[in-house]
């Protein structure tokens, strides 16, 4: 897509990151979930003091794929101590990537990922990992065609739900 720009999250767009967080977590997953479920992580997962707390962690970045003034799509990733399993100071997480259903197929994902490398890369990070849920195959399809291999599994919890994600890794080092 043409005219997509990749720009770092400042605190005075908190309100957009919220909303594009809450908007796309729904749309990808409410199908396969209970209503009470995704009520209690939408709320609970992206508040308004946890967004803000995460922004300002010099281990997190987020960044927005924007389409003129429009967010169509967010990147989190996290360093060091911040990343949610591994923590290892050589590695990047990708915690998030996540684009709106109606910009899915138009490259806007793959920008994300591309800008998380090039991050990752300039942090002369040795690999990436991140989790994905064993539910999502567009996903697992997305990252094993960027040359993702699963390595590991972990427990997520949606509510009162234990879902199994599966940890990927992509070696930097060529």
């Amino acid at each position: 897509m043409e005219n997509i720009e990749i720009t770092r999250v400042t605190e005075k767009e908190v309100p957009q990151l919220q909303q594009i967080a809450r908007n796309t977590f729904y749309q990808t997953f409410a199908d396969s979930n209970t209503e009470d479920n995704m009520q209690d992580y939408l709320e609970n997962g992206f508040s308004i003091d946890k967004i803000i707390a995460e922004l300002n962690n010099e281990n997190s970045a987020f960044y927005f794929a924007k389409l003129g003034e429009e967010v169509i799509g967010y990147l989190k990733l996290n360093f060091g101590q911040s990343q949610t399993e591994l923590k290892d100071e050589k590695a990047v997480e990708i915690e998030r990537i996540y684009v709106l259903n109606e910009y899915h197929g138009k490259k806007v994902g793959q920008m994300l990922y591309e800008k998380a490398i090039e991050i990752a890369r300039r942090q002369q990070a040795t690999y990436v990992w991140l989790g994905v849920w064993e539910e999502n195959p567009r996903a697992i399809s997305f990252y094993k065609k960027n040359g993702f291999v699963e390595f590991d599994k972990h427990i997520f919890k949606l509510g009162d739900d234990e879902q199994t994600d599966i940890m990927m890794k992509l070696s930097l080092i060529c």
